[in-house]
């Protein structure tokens, strides 16, 4: 079954655009993990523009309330964030390949470029206890390489998919992601996805990848939880990675 790990960095941006701590994101992520969500996610970025180191540690403090649930903290492994992630010790860590000034990911590491610049980050991670995902393309060249980064997992960037998804090329991308899918696995990593998936498009991606042990989702659970309200949201979504074998 897929765990599905909801991604609170909406709810932080909400929070930081009026300088109160309303809405609360522990609050959030409590009425999340009640509902049967496996964990959340946050991605503190060096603006700090939603999700924030200090989320970070009342966040790891707080979700050992909840010992089944964990804690995913998504970054670029700035030496800031290393210390941050050393000093916390969240269940996951997932390194993102994004400059500063980033909109949001939109692409995943560049191996073999970036294995060198990766093997000592993954490596510090893992001494400190924490299991490390890297984000990649749908490419399974790249996926056979992420081994030798020394990662646990691979969480697969989903944004083609997603944009693909109503289109003429939506079964060649799907193909795409599957292979890349297979060869990880072979490879003996564990299999993520992430970005833009939603509640269209995300139990057919389920369907087709199995062996996806957890997707991050935020924005689009956000937006939905607009029109359907949070916790129906959170039901929906838990249909689908339910009904995943």
């Amino acid at each position: 079954m897929t765990v599905l790990s909801v991604n609170l960095n909406k709810i932080a941006l909400l929070r930081n655009s009026r300088g109160h701590d309303y809405p609360n994101v522990l609050h959030m992520a409590e009425r999340s993990l009640k509902l049967g969500a496996g964990g959340v996610t946050v991605h503190p970025r060096p603006d700090a523009r939603h999700a924030t180191y200090e989320d970070v540690r009342r966040l790891r403090t707080w979700i050992k309330t909840f010992p089944d649930c964990e804690l995913n903290v998504e970054g670029y492994p700035s030496e800031s964030f290393l210390d941050l992630i050393e000093e916390t010790a969240p269940h996951q860590c997932t390194l993102v390949p994004d400059a500063d000034n980033q909109l949001t990911s939109d692409h995943g590491w560049d191996l073999p470029k970036e294995i060198e610049l990766l093997k000592p980050m993954v490596s510090k991670i893992k001494e400190a206890g924490v299991r490390v995902s890297i984000f990649i393309d749908a490419n399974p060249k790249i996926a056979s390489l992420a081994k030798e980064t020394g990662t646990d997992r691979v969480e697969l960037y989903t944004g083609p998919y997603a944009e693909d998804f109503s289109t003429a090329k939506a079964e060649v991308t799907m193909a795409s992601y599957q292979k890349t899918a297979q060869t990880a696995f072979e490879a003996g990593l564990g299999i993520n996805a992430g970005h833009d998936l939603d509640l269209n498009n995300l139990a057919p991606l389920l369907k087709r990848i199995p062996k996806i042990e957890e997707v991050s989702i935020g924005h689009a659970l956000t937006v939905e939880a607009l029109d359907l309200g949070w916790d129906e949201t959170i039901r929906r979504y838990l249909e689908i990675t339910n009904a995943s074998k």
